[in-house]
């Protein structure tokens, strides 16, 4: 299970679409954690609970766009994470 990627092996990874971070999602959509986009962070998110394979889904955002609040596993968690954080997060 791969915990982070680069971003020069994900879009060699990616195909013809790029792949999605939790900042892409709507309104109440949800997606599943596939990775951690940028090492540096990843320690940080993880220990907010951003593990791959987790739920997560988008509950809000801040009328000017940021924060975010998102909410992981079934309804027990809900953070509140910048734009530029919740861009290193990839979703299957």
């Amino acid at each position: 299970m791969t915990l982070f990627r680069r971003s020069r092996s994900v879009s060699a990874l990616a195909g013809p679409t790029p792949p999605r971070s939790a900042n892409d999602l709507r309104l109440d959509e949800t997606g599943t954690i596939c990775c951690l986009q940028d090492p540096e962070m990843a320690l940080k998110l993880l220990e907010m609970g951003c593990v791959p394979g987790q739920t997560v889904r988008l509950s809000g955002r801040a009328p000017l766009g940021d924060p975010l609040m998102l909410v992981l596993g079934n309804e027990e968690y809900t953070l509140s994470l910048r734009v530029s954080e919740a861009a290193n997060i990839l979703l299957k």
